[in-house]
């Protein structure tokens, strides 16, 4: 088997000038809708316990919305 051949079912890498960075606004997977304590606290990786929420509480009293975006790429 030749190695000079690229592999079909790999996609082909990006050429030079091939822009395929994702803007920084398409990142961020909130969709718009209510963040709840236990969307912030799966979001930090942590277990749903009632310490874990009170502190998610906590969090989104003092960031909203916006403290799942600081969690998420």
């Amino acid at each position: 088997m030749s190695t000079s051949q690229p592999d079909a079912s790999r996609p082909s890498e990006a050429g030079p000038g091939d822009d395929r960075a994702t803007p920084d606004d398409l990142l961020h997977a909130r969709t718009g809708t209510d963040v709840s304590p236990e969307d912030l606290v799966l979001a930090a990786g942590r277990d749903v316990t009632p310490q874990n929420l009170e502190w998610a509480r906590r969090k989104l009293a003092d960031e909203g919305p916006s403290a799942l975006d600081k969690l998420l790429p």
